[in-house]
């Protein structure tokens, strides 16, 4: 009937198109490219229950103009679809200043280490540095930052920001004051310490995962992305044909699963199959993250 949340940029674009021969619905993919939002190439792909990487990265590059009108921007980017998709979204903001502003390192998804660029990057004399990485180079990359003593206004994406995963092995002192953004609760924050939503994710991995890490919010991730599919299924009925299923995906109204933050709305359309498009930033105290500011949208002049 369809193919739901296989995760990676990389695998999405290697598997859509045969699914796409087959007419096979690809739903709630792990990956926030917007290269999947392109209808004629894509037209079966509805998006990840997470935001956009060009529109995150918009908002990072739009709260660092706002608290330093003049900065110079340092990026570390995995080369391929998912790091140039946030490189893109902070162009989109700089657009003609971009290339005298901003100096991106590429990096490879294999390398053993990245000690190269970040050094190149530093020495360019940033104020602003962005790691656009998967958790094992974003890890890295925190480690290194902090071995230079140097400290930028440090942006992360927001699929590295586990405490479990990333920061613990970067050590969280070195993570301390780290900027991403959020559209799902952290469980690691104590103002979710008594909220209902949170409870019934943690009753639920109690139940089904016992030995899954609680401060890993991939784990909250799955949560989110699997209520999703459950909406769609009860939108469907007892008409589970592709056709039927695709159209459902395509017409959720005002969704939120119990664990995204207050305010934040799954919405899509036949001309829209991104699920979430707003988010707000947070930042890393040593122990948790912590919210701060509006929810934001990452549309272009948003």
């Amino acid at each position: 009937a369809f193919i739901f949340s296989t995760i990676g940029t990389a695998h999405n674009t290697a598997t859509a198109k045969y699914l796409q021969s087959k007419t096979v619905p690809q739903l709630f993919i792990g990956s926030g490219a917007s290269k999947f939002d392109d209808l004629t190439n894509y037209p079966l792909t509805i998006m990840g229950v997470q935001g956009s990487f060009r529109y995150e990265a918009r908002i990072y590059a739009r709260h660092a103009l706002a608290q330093n009108p003049n900065a110079k921007f340092a990026i570390l980017a995995q080369n391929d679809d998912f790091g140039r998709d946030y490189v893109a979204g902070v162009r989109d903001v700089l657009g003609a200043d971009f290339e005298k502003r901003v100096i991106v390192a590429p990096y490879e998804f294999m390398d053993p280490t990245i000690d190269s660029q970040i050094v190149a990057l530093k020495d360019s004399g940033a104020d602003i540095f962005m790691t656009w990485a998967a958790p094992k180079g974003a890890a890295q990359a925190i480690r290194k930052v902090a071995e230079l003593g140097w400290k930028p206004v440090y942006f992360i994406g927001n699929v590295s920001t586990s405490v479990a995963a990333v920061l613990k092995p970067a050590g969280l002192d070195n993570a301390k004051g780290l900027i991403s953004t959020a559209y799902i609760k952290d469980p690691t924050d104590p103002v979710w310490k008594d909220d209902a939503g949170i409870k019934a994710w943690a009753a639920f991995m109690d139940k089904y995962f016992p030995d899954g890490d609680k401060t890993n919010n991939s784990n909250v991730y799955g949560y989110a992305s699997a209520q999703t599919m459950v909406q769609v299924l009860k939108q469907c009925g007892d008409n589970l044909t592709r056709e039927n299923v695709m159209k459902q995906a395509a017409s959720l109204k005002d969704f939120s699963s119990d664990v995204l933050l207050p305010g934040i709305r799954i919405n899509t359309g036949p001309n829209d199959f991104f699920p979430i498009e707003q988010m707000q930033l947070m930042r890393f105290n040593g122990e948790s993250w912590e919210l701060f500011g509006d929810i934001i949208a990452g549309e272009v002049g948003h």
